[in-house]
Formats: C-alpha cells, sequence, structure tokens
C-alpha cells in the first residue's frame, strides 16, 4: 500500500489514457461536422460571411477547424497546435453564429452553448495537456 503523494507509473497511465479519451471523443465529434461540411459545402457559411461584410473566403478556414485540426488530434499529432486551432474556430463561430444566445438557457435549464462550450473548453484543455504517451508522436513528441 502507498503512503507517499508522489505520483506514480500507474497515475501517469491514467493520465495518459485520460488525455486519449479526450483527443479522440473531441476528434470524432468534430469531424462529424467537418465531414458533413465536406459533402454539402460550406456555402451557408461563405455566405453569412459575405452578409456580415467579411470575405466569404475565410469560410473555407472550416475545413482546418472541423477537418484538418480533428485528424491532427486523432492521431496525436501537433496536438497542442491542433487543439488551439480548433479552440479559434469554437471561439470564432461562437462570436460569428451564436452570440444571441450566450446568456440564454436552453428548454432543458442548460446553457444554450453547452456543446460549444465543452468543444472550446476540452480543446483548451488539451492544448495545456498536450496529446500523451498513446499517441504517434509519443509523451516528447513535438508539440504534443
Amino acid at each position: 500500500m502507498r503512503t507517499d503523494l508522489s505520483p506514480s507509473d500507474t497515475d501517469s497511465g491514467r493520465e495518459d489514457l485520460g488525455r486519449l479519451i479526450l483527443r479522440v471523443t473531441l476528434a470524432l465529434l468534430l469531424l462529424f461536422h467537418g465531414v458533413s461540411k465536406l459533402i454539402g459545402g460550406v456555402g451557408f457559411i461563405t455566405g453569412m460571411l459575405e452578409k456580415m461584410g467579411l470575405p466569404g473566403a475565410i469560410g473555407y478556414l472550416v475545413y482546418v477547424g472541423e477537418v484538418i485540426a480533428p485528424l491532427l488530434l486523432l492521431v496525436g499529432v501537433w496536438t497542442r497546435l491542433a487543439a488551439l486551432i480548433v479552440a479559434g474556430n469554437m471561439v470564432v463561430a461562437i462570436l460569428l453564429v451564436h452570440t444571441k444566445e450566450f446568456f440564454t438557457m436552453s428548454q432543458t435549464g442548460g446553457w444554450a452553448l453547452e456543446l460549444q462550450g465543452m468543444y472550446l473548453f476540452a480543446a483548451i484543455a488539451l492544448a495545456l495537456l498536450g496529446a500523451g504517451r498513446y499517441s504517434v508522436g509519443g509523451r516528447t513528441g513535438k508539440w504534443n
């Protein structure tokens, strides 16, 4: 029985497993949105941006935030950078699409932006934690 409070190898293994679960979950859930945009296009995003007076071409950056970055998260390569891209993507989505919902509650009593909030803060957590041992880059890989 351990009596000291120092981290053990099993603690580190659990932390790495937690990072893996967080990484894979965030990546897969975001990829659903990205694949939807690959199939259906981003016309609605570019149109919305143009109505706001912004260049519609920047709407194509959603592919970076919802396809490329999640794929990097999934395999654990450049995880911190990919997580920051996802976080930035979520901030832009909240500012452009969901500002009216920021201080509202859903019909079930939750925050109206709880999904966007979960994506945003999970990405921030991964940017701080890194990919961990269960990744292509390993524990010491660059940006992991």
